[in-house]
């Protein structure tokens, strides 16, 4: 396991840092000749629509959410080249991971960014303006390049999202991991103990799953309720995967 007095924070290159080739610039600034902080995983992404609607969670029935959804997919940016739509996913271990990084990444804003730190990543960032189908702005979308986590609770909850026990070198997984002694399908929304054609294997047994994820699995292929959702496990088991 990680150490306990480390931190781990997730950090999200996005589609539009990629579309602007800044993608080296983002990795020398996160350097841990900056931050003193190293990498405890990294990987590309294709982020099908499950897993951003439970990443942007927080934001669902609010004005941007449906572009929201489609800028972290890459639909915006690549419109027409579906190859180029992907994302990098990275986790950064060491000391005040979460502080470091968020200074480094600037203000959520890129407006405020340019303002408050001039020369932080989201400075490079911008806005754009939401419109409806007859022109009217409605609200902004704000493409301010990388995600970093806010808080501890916040990191832990993206960690487990984006990333499964298997991702991580075993001395820097964070969290307990349990070894599956079950099957566990998915197939349009539910969650199956035997397999049916067409349906998406979770987990196999001795398979390495976050402690957190296989309670709530058993709890509700039972069918009882989970203190997580089964689209927030799917959505990670199930990562590069077409659902």
């Amino acid at each position: 396991m990680a150490e306990k007095t480390t931190e781990q924070t997730l950090v999200l290159i996005k589609p539009d840092a990629l579309k602007n080739s800044l993608t080296g610039y983002i990795l020398s600034m996160l350097s841990e000749y900056h931050t003193g902080l190293r990498f405890a995983a990294l990987k590309v992404v294709s982020v099908n629509k499950m897993l951003a609607s439970e990443h942007y969670a927080e934001h669902k029935g609010k004005g941007f959410y449906n572009e929201l959804l489609k800028y972290i997919a890459g639909e915006i940016h690549y419109p027409d080249e579906p190859i180029k739509r992907k994302i990098i996913a990275i986790i950064y271990q060491g000391e005040g991971a979460i502080l470091k990084i968020r200074n480094i990444a600037g203000n959520t804003n890129p407006h405020k960014a340019r303002v408050e730190k001039p020369g932080c990543i989201r400075a490079l960032g911008t806005i754009v303006p939401i419109k409806d189908n007859l022109g009217n702005v409605i609200d902004d979308r704000i493409d301010n390049l990388i995600h970093a986590s806010a808080n501890l609770a916040d990191s832990e909850r993206e960690i487990k999202l984006w990333f499964k026990p298997n991702d991580i070198p075993p001395l820097m997984q964070p969290f307990d991991v349990v070894e599956s002694r079950d099957h566990f399908y998915f197939k349009g929304g539910r969650l199956l103990k035997t397999y049916e054609p067409g349906c998406h294997c979770l987990v196999a047994p001795a398979d390495l799953v976050w402690k957190t994820d296989y309670e709530a699995l058993v709890e509700l292929v039972a069918g009882r309720p989970a203190k997580i959702s089964l689209e927030a496990i799917a959505a990670k088991y199930l990562i590069n995967s077409v659902v």
